[in-house]
């Protein structure tokens, strides 16, 4: 009996060992983790295969919010603004009573002895080009999602509409130099591999030239198109650029901006460090005055943005990171397809 007690204590005693061992390494995982400058791995510290399923969990989960946004808003909206180039010929049969004789085609009719008309239809495939900017200051946001996933999330949305349109949809990836370039074509695969890019392409340079990116757009790509511009516009001197490209293509500038990026908050001294240039300024925003100067020169510079816009012809479409982009998406889809019904 002394010796079935004697067990029994140093079974607990072991077990409470066991106990006291596992809290204290997940003590001190949980203590590294924290203490870490790195804090949790990111991805490009994860294995090549946990790298991948990262990658793939997110774009799925992308492809999933985005689904019911694209069959529901998107996809009728869509279709009536962007209707293709115009009419393409189709074919030709003999003529009737009644047929436009501008549309003989003298050759077949020669060659037949009899008259045959030239059919058309009208052209409904589109090229959508996405141009996404990939600079340093996408990284940032105050909201929920920082400016880079929001632009990730809007770009899938933009092309699954267009693949359900049966259009071709294109990526450009831009910083101060053209980091990345997808040709069109069609298909979910082609729309997937696109997403994946968007969200986790690895820049190489973290300033922004917008005329690099609008240059390249006219060269490399010949055929007229829909050209979403997406980006947070935090640079200059781009007009030019902007209005040749215009002409070329039909350009809608989406620019994404976060709250903090208009209105400074009143929490005493506060470090700001430009994303592009790592150039960094302590200022007081407990000062009324400071506050207002800065808001004042963020008002001033969106106010010339649209003004820019509007003076080129080029849409613009406002998102801000602490609210859902559906709803100024919807409204310009609305507002081009009044337009063009006039």
């Amino acid at each position: 009996m002394v010796q079935n007690d004697t067990l029994n204590k140093k079974m607990n005693l072991l077990f409470i060992i066991i106990i006291i061992v596992a809290l204290i390494a997940i003590g001190v995982t949980i203590y590294f983790l924290l203490k870490s400058p790195s804090g949790p791995l990111t991805i490009e510290e994860l294995s090549p295969e946990q790298k991948t399923r990262e990658i793939l969990k997110k774009v799925k989960q992308i492809e999933v919010s985005t689904r019911s946004i694209v069959n529901e808003v998107f996809s009728g909206e869509y279709h009536s603004v962007f209707k293709g180039r115009g009419m393409e010929f189709a074919e030709v049969r003999e003529y009737q009573p009644g047929d436009d004789v501008r549309t003989i085609d003298w050759n077949v009719s020669a060659r037949s002895g009899h008259p045959f008309v030239k059919v058309f239809e009208e052209e409904r495939e589109l090229t959508v080009m996405l141009l996404v900017d990939v600079s340093s200051s996408g990284n940032f946001g105050t909201a929920e999602q920082f400016k880079r996933e929001i632009a990730g999330e809007l770009s899938a949305a933009l092309a699954f509409s267009a693949i359900k349109n049966n259009d071709k949809v294109g990526l450009i990836i831009f910083s101060d130099k053209i980091e990345k370039f997808i040709p069109p074509r069609k298909g979910k695969k082609h729309v997937l591999r696109v997403i994946r890019e968007i969200l986790f392409y690895k820049p190489q340079d973290s300033s922004t030239n917008l005329n690099v990116a609008l240059e390249y757009l006219s060269r490399i790509i010949k055929r007229r198109s829909t050209v979403f511009l997406i980006s947070d516009f935090l640079t200059e001197n781009f007009e030019k650029s902007l209005h040749v490209a215009n002409r070329k293509h039909d350009i809608i500038a989406i620019s994404i901006t976060d709250p903090r990026e208009v209105s400074l908050p009143d929490v005493g001294l506060m470090e700001l460090i430009d994303a592009e240039t790592g150039e960094m300024v302590t200022v007081d925003t407990a000062n009324p005055h400071i506050r207002n100067e800065f808001y004042q020169s963020a008002f001033g510079h969106q106010a010339q943005l649209k003004s820019l816009f509007r003076s080129i012809g080029v849409d613009h479409i406002d998102i801000l990171t602490d609210r859902s982009y559906v709803e100024p998406i919807t409204r310009f889809f609305r507002m081009r397809a009044r337009r063009l019904s006039v």
